[in-house]
């Protein structure tokens, strides 16, 4: 009887314990489900294939993308966000992986002009074009038909700190690259900018529901334009 009441005291002070420990433990923070853009879409396989590869700001028009282009083309894009030119040289082969893309739609230039810390663009310009220039080269190895879309307009008061002019001296390079290499342009900041008090959130780079819905459809209309140049 000794033992078997020392054994239940024992018993007693390690549940006592675990139940301490465990009450010391933070909460575990629940993961944040991933972007329903990220998931990958279904595909017909009668249909093209086109491949989105851009920032937020691209994962915010995704999803509406895929709803205007039904029936006409199977849209894809990376299961993240594409960030600044430097995280594109890093992931840029994934991305593409070893399937066959007809028409890419691409942005890079928000992440690479914004201010860091000690105020310098995280990519500045002259690196932004040179990064820009090897994405292109290797863009252009998929035989896809390319379309580069210009980095949106942003608000001064933003955070991190980016400023317009910059947006529009990057999208001046951005153009001048793809010129030269016979590149189509979205040119999505000038169909932005005359209603962007309408269609983006104050003070924030990012855009409203239904402000990703008219970003989308000049975009959904680029890849058609695109589609259409393929069949010629």
């Amino acid at each position: 009887m000794r033992s078997m009441s020392v054994v239940g005291v024992g018993m007693a002070a390690l549940i006592a314990v675990g139940t301490v420990v465990h009450g010391a433990q933070p909460k575990a923070k629940r993961a944040k489900a991933p972007p329903p853009a990220y998931a990958k879409a279904k595909e017909d396989p009668a249909l093209p294939r086109v491949l989105l590869i851009g920032d937020s700001i691209s994962i915010g028009y995704t999803i509406p993308v895929r709803e205007a282009l039904a029936g006409k083309a199977n849209v894809q894009r990376p299961a993240t966000n594409c960030g600044p030119t430097i995280s594109g040289l890093k992931g840029l082969d994934k991305w593409l992986g070893d399937e066959h893309w007809d028409v890419i739609h691409f942005n890079w230039g928000l992440h690479d002009l914004k201010r860091m810390g000690d105020g310098k663009h995280q990519v500045p310009p002259d690196e932004y074009e040179k990064n820009l220039r090897e994405l292109v080269g290797r863009l252009k190895k998929t035989g896809a038909t390319l379309v580069w879309c210009s980095t949106t307009p942003v608000p001064d008061r933003s955070s991190p700190p980016r400023s317009n002019d910059d947006v529009v001296a990057y999208n001046k390079v951005a153009k001048k690259i793809m010129e030269e290499n016979g590149i189509q342009i979205d040119d999505l900041y000038a169909f932005t900018l005359p209603k962007v008090k309408e269609v983006q959130i104050p003070d924030n780079v990012h855009f409203t529901k239904d402000g990703y819905g008219v970003l989308a459809g000049q975009v959904a209309g680029s890849i058609e334009k695109a589609l259409a140049s393929r069949k010629k």
